[in-house]
């Protein structure tokens, strides 16, 4: 099964970039699964956005395109 929590970074010293991205899948009281989203610098609070969907198998389709986007990108599985 996919995993419900993914963090992942993009550290880069040379151009002084230390981002975290983190995908998390939660059930919501309707039913559905609500997608959180939360990104920054690291060592910071960041922003996050959370995006509800009707069934798993579409958040879990979003999350997966998020999680692609941002290997594209650059970043990598926290350690």
């Amino acid at each position: 099964m996919f995993p419900e929590d993914i963090h992942i970074e993009r550290v880069n010293p040379e151009a002084n970039m230390y981002r975290f991205y983190r995908l998390r899948l939660m059930p919501d009281l309707f039913g559905g699964v609500s997608l959180l989203r939360e990104w920054g610098r690291i060592g910071t609070q960041g922003r996050h956005r959370i995006d509800c969907f009707e069934n798993a198998g579409r958040a879990v389709n979003a999350m997966v395109a998020l999680y692609q986007a941002k290997q594209k990108r650059g970043y990598e599985l926290a350690r």
